[in-house]
């Protein structure tokens, strides 16, 4: 792959296993095609009953092994998200630097607070990334576009903006989610994982597949542009 149609990625969770459990397999697509992805965990995730920051870390990091790519950490407070202007500067920095053509966050219909906030976040923090006269780190920077992926707190259809094939892809996404020993293994919620992988197969189904992650748009897309993240 040219330079020219290689890209800086930036896929933007509230908490370590929510990229992975939404996008994984287009995750591993797009490190396979040749692009830079970058995970950044807006928190460390915690509390949860089963887990701590210490082994939270050691679970995502891993993960991030099996997927392929760098993850970065922020130090929001799961639970508590606010979409505040020193948060939207703090990403805004991570930005510039990553100097990300394209972000993957949430939708913004999900059931999980953080979820719904972080969508908002990530949206003014784009915005915030292009500007001048700031004290917002690093040289002003503007990414071309914000996909959105699969809300999994939330058991509603919603029809796609578009599919992506990851049949090749599934089985070491689930290898990666495996990590997350206390979130799916100690916490009982390996049905979670199985219902990753139902979801994906009827994804896939929906377009002629073995496996599939939708994506979705808020404004126009450009076709050609877009399947070069993924062919």
């Amino acid at each position: 792959m040219t330079n020219k149609n290689r890209f800086n990625i930036a896929c933007i969770g509230s908490h370590p296993d929510d990229v992975d459990l939404s996008m994984g397999g287009s995750v591993i697509r797009m490190i396979e095609k040749g692009h830079k992805v970058t995970l950044v965990d807006l928190s460390d995730g915690e509390p949860t009953p089963f887990g701590c920051p210490e082994v939270r870390q050691k679970e995502s990091q891993k993960a991030a092994s099996i997927l392929g790519v760098e993850r970065i950490q922020l130090d929001m407070t799961n639970r508590y998200f606010e979409d505040t202007i020193e948060s939207r500067k703090k990403l805004a920095g991570v930005l510039r630097k990553l100097k990300c053509e394209y972000i993957f966050t949430h939708y913004e219909y999900d059931s999980h607070p953080d979820h719904v906030v972080a969508c908002r976040l990530t949206e003014a923090s784009r915005f915030y990334a292009k500007l001048t006269k700031s004290d917002i780190e690093g040289e002003p920077f503007y990414p071309s576009k914000i996909i959105y992926y699969f809300p999994n707190h939330i058991q509603l259809s919603i029809q796609p903006s578009f599919l992506v094939d990851t049949s090749d892809y599934l089985e070491k996404k689930i290898e990666a989610l495996k990590c997350y020993e206390s979130q799916f293994i100690l916490s009982g919620k390996q049905s979670v994982l199985d219902n990753i992988v139902l979801c994906n197969k009827y994804y896939g189904f929906c377009i002629g597949m073995g496996s599939a992650e939708p994506f979705y748009l808020r404004d126009s897309l450009d076709i050609v542009r877009i399947s070069k993240l993924f062919d």
